[in-house]
């Protein structure tokens, strides 16, 4: 007898507790994921710190002073292709125009000059609907450069139980497009300017503990 209350008083428990932790008590009508487990907005995106400088506000300019140019920060990350064959690419359209770069870049038959397309369009095309430029070919490259992605091993198995290991390198690409005409390019420095350059900085350098 005692035996017998003991398990029904188990079951009311169990039927209690179940009836309490029903999913409709969590879940709103005609949904499938909790209101207060899941966050579904956009302010849980990850956003990096290249990205992050297009949030810069800057104070309002006073009367008569020459307008500030737009800046537009964009990148891509995690491309599947080695950051030494990217910095390459990336340093041919540093300085040039948005139209020059991408023509160069259309000639070009390497695979990551082909991304690198998509994100100048990219970036131009955000120019235009963010950050109010008027003529999308009034920009030119500011920055363009490489960084290390994630890199990953992996085993390539061979044959007689034999294997290898197989490096999947990855890179990142940042970009920074500014408005108006790119500067003239910088004079050519010679062997004798440089030297010149690093003699100076021998002077100038602090010596600790001496005379």
């Amino acid at each position: 007898m005692a035996a017998r209350w003991a398990l029904s008083a188990g079951a009311a428990w169990a039927r209690g507790l179940l009836s309490w932790a029903r999913p409709e008590r969590w879940l709103p009508p005609g949904s499938l994921f909790p209101l207060s487990c899941i966050h579904t907005s956009t302010s849980l995106q990850k956003i990096g710190k290249w990205e992050k400088k297009n949030r810069i506000v800057y104070p309002p300019q006073l009367p008569g002073e020459p307008r500030r140019p737009a800046e537009i920060y964009h990148c891509r990350r995690e491309i599947k292709y080695s950051k030494d064959k990217m910095w390459y690419l990336a340093k041919l359209i540093k300085g040039m125009s948005i139209d020059q770069a991408l023509a160069q870049l259309e000639f070009s038959d390497k695979k990551g000059a082909k991304v690198i397309k998509e994100v100048l369009l990219e970036a131009q095309e955000m120019a235009v609907r963010k950050h109010n430029v008027e003529f999308k070919s009034n920009l030119h490259i500011a920055e363009s450069q490489t960084g290390r992605g994630r890199y990953v091993k992996r085993l390539r198995c061979h044959g007689k139980g034999m294997f290898g290991m197989m490096k999947i390198s990855r890179c990142h690409y940042f970009v920074k497009l500014v408005e108006g005409p790119p500067p003239p390019p910088e004079p050519p420095r010679t062997g004798y300017d440089q030297a010149k350059e690093y003699v100076q900085q021998l002077r100038n350098r602090t010596l600790v503990n001496t005379l």
